[in-house]
């Protein structure tokens, strides 16, 4: 190659030019220089509002996806929070259910309370409270348990009431418990005593008829009795006190086939949910004794020996 073709200028990377302290000065000054006039003369403010309205689109469309994550996670956490406080209440719920059911049991059994309170200072003897246990368990016999038995003094034979009227009698009695026959069972009957007319008669229970009824029986077909009459013990039995609601006459059947009239009568006493009762003592040893007859004179013995001699 000819010497004469070599390019003799120095390559660029040994090219002097202003140096690096110079241009941070320059463009220093230079910056410095558009603070101050950006702040006495607000030159960039255009710039600046030009340049925010175009990238708003670009900066909305960016927080979107991150606004609508808080949104979902926010929504997410509500529904977690709403349920958990949901089966909360219901636990709560749960909870005090079975006080309330017991809070309007208690208040239903403070009212029969007071009705037997009250019923027990109207009552010329003394009675004494008792609870039913449970019904008997013969499907074919109306009886209930009371929770007072030898031990509390009742005897067979009393009577049981609620706080409504008549609600039975004592028929067997053990040491702290006592069995009780409602005025219901076919077993039981009760001398009553119609407090419209005054006529006496006797309520035989009747359970098969419309879950449990009286039955006033032989009283004649012109017999004075309708619908509505109140019935009450006559206390001619000895064992119930006088004007004790039983019954109420509910039907009255009468038939020229029989001689007797049908009556039935609902009972004034909750024989199908009664929980306090009172029982009675029986009036059996408080009944005057029945007068003995005379014995004969001893004039009629001689008379007849006189009519002997007539012969």
């Amino acid at each position: 190659m000819p010497l004469g073709t070599l390019d003799r200028t120095p390559p660029p990377f040994f090219r002097q030019g202003a140096s690096a302290l110079s241009r941070l000065m320059l463009f220093s000054a230079l910056a410095l220089f558009l603070m101050v006039a950006d702040t006495r003369f607000k030159l960039t403010g255009p710039v600046r509002v030009t340049i925010a309205s175009v990238l708003y689109p670009v900066q909305w469309a960016l927080v979107q996806p991150v606004q609508w994550s808080r949104d979902v996670f926010g929504n997410l956490q509500s529904l977690r929070s709403a349920q958990d406080d949901a089966q909360l209440l219901r636990e709560l719920l749960r909870q005090q259910s079975p006080r309330a059911q017991q809070y309007e049991q208690l208040a239903l059994e403070n009212e029969h309370l007071r009705q037997l309170l009250d019923l027990r200072q109207r009552m010329p003897t003394p009675g004494l409270a008792a609870q039913v246990l449970y019904d008997a368990a013969d499907p074919y016999e109306h009886k209930v348990v009371i929770d007072k038995g030898l031990i509390h003094g009742i005897g067979a034979g009393a009577p049981v009431l609620d706080a409504s009227g008549v609600l039975g009698q004592v028929t067997r009695v053990y040491p702290s418990m006592a069995e009780v026959t409602l005025v219901i069972d076919s077993d039981q009957a009760i001398p009553v005593l119609n407090t419209r007319t005054g006529v006496r008669a006797v309520a035989f229970g009747e359970p098969s008829r419309h879950g449990g009824v009286l039955e006033l029986r032989y009283m004649g077909t012109n017999a004075d009795v309708q619908a509505g009459d109140l019935l009450t013990t006559s206390g001619i039995d000895g064992v119930f006190p006088p004007g004790l609601p039983v019954a109420r006459v509910d039907k009255v059947e009468r038939s020229v086939e029989s001689p007797f009239a049908q009556i039935y009568c609902l009972p004034q006493a909750r024989v199908d949910g009664a929980t306090q009762v009172l029982v009675l003592p029986t009036l059996a040893g408080q009944q005057p004794a029945r007068p003995q007859d005379p014995p004969p004179a001893r004039g009629g013995a001689r008379g007849g020996s006189g009519k002997g001699g007539t012969r």
